[in-house]
């Protein structure tokens, strides 16, 4: 058995790897992989990340999302969201964007994973996952990012903490909000 066909006995479908995953099972990974993607084994999502595609009935399938994420950022402690999440809390924001935003404690930038945008933001404090509480909290420290009027959904916003569980949405706004948020939001809860 060649040492390329031994490298590919050790992938499986699905995976996202990163170059230094299959270094342990090649002397010549960079010639390796290399070859594997020209031979359309696997695909190059960005520098150093590899995916060996699953195959389904439609195709070939992109890999799942989180496990994108937390091979680019070799860390499972993140949290994936979207603008397009607001919509659902019922303050007027009904816009759809493409780019997701990944808050995490490793990597900040503007990142092409595979032809999918993802904005990756270092924050100290994230919750596990996204809760009404944090989306109305997060809407506001992004306010200024958002296509909707920033006085008019403001008022909404306000009319909507009034609503919810004071608790909770006081627990969001001190651990994740930003002191802008802090200001707008207090007064009402």
């Amino acid at each position: 058995m060649n040492k390329l066909q031994e490298l590919k006995k050790h992938l499986k479908r699905g995976r996202v790897y990163r170059r230094a995953d299959l270094s342990k099972w090649s002397k010549s990974v960079d010639r390796h992989l290399e070859e594997l993607v020209r031979y359309g084994i696997l695909k190059k999502l960005s520098q150093g990340l590899y995916y060996y595609p699953k195959i389904t009935v439609f195709g070939e399938a992109p890999p799942e999302e989180e496990v994108l994420v937390r091979s680019f950022l070799k860390d499972k402690r993140f949290l994936v969201t979207s603008f397009n999440e607001y919509n659902v809390l019922g303050v007027g924001t009904t816009q759809l964007y493409n780019g997701k935003t990944v808050y995490n404690h490793k990597r900040h930038g503007d990142f092409d994973l595979g032809g999918r945008m993802f904005s990756f933001r270092v924050k100290p404090r994230f919750p596990s996952k996204a809760t009404p509480e944090f989306l109305l909290v997060d809407l506001l420290n992004n306010i200024e990012q958002l296509a909707e009027d920033s006085n008019e959904l403001v008022l909404k916003v306000r009319c909507k903490a009034k609503t919810m569980n004071t608790k909770k949405l006081k627990k969001s706004l001190l651990e994740y909000g930003s002191i802008k948020a802090k200001k707008l939001l207090e007064p009402v809860i």
